[in-house]
């Protein structure tokens, strides 16, 4: 169930504000929401980070942050 607006319907620059916007308020939903809250916020994460990937399937990913960054770090 979609909490929002679909993700589908969201321009570009929604999308990434609103993927934004829960991920800085991940934690504090996580330590003090409620579980209604938490299991909300999780929904419409996978949702938009879905969303996101779906559009973007060849995103630039950061050498870094795979494996073999990490091990060469």
């Amino acid at each position: 169930m979609t909490m929002g607006i679909d993700p589908k319907d969201l321009s570009e620059d929604d999308l990434i504000r609103e993927l934004r916007q829960l991920h800085a308020t991940r934690t504090d939903t996580f330590l003090h929401g409620s579980a209604d809250a938490l299991a909300n916020h999780s929904t419409r994460t996978e949702e938009l980070e879905e969303e996101y990937l779906r559009r973007h399937p060849e995103r630039q990913v950061d050498p870094e942050r795979l494996r073999e960054g990490a091990r060469q770090r």
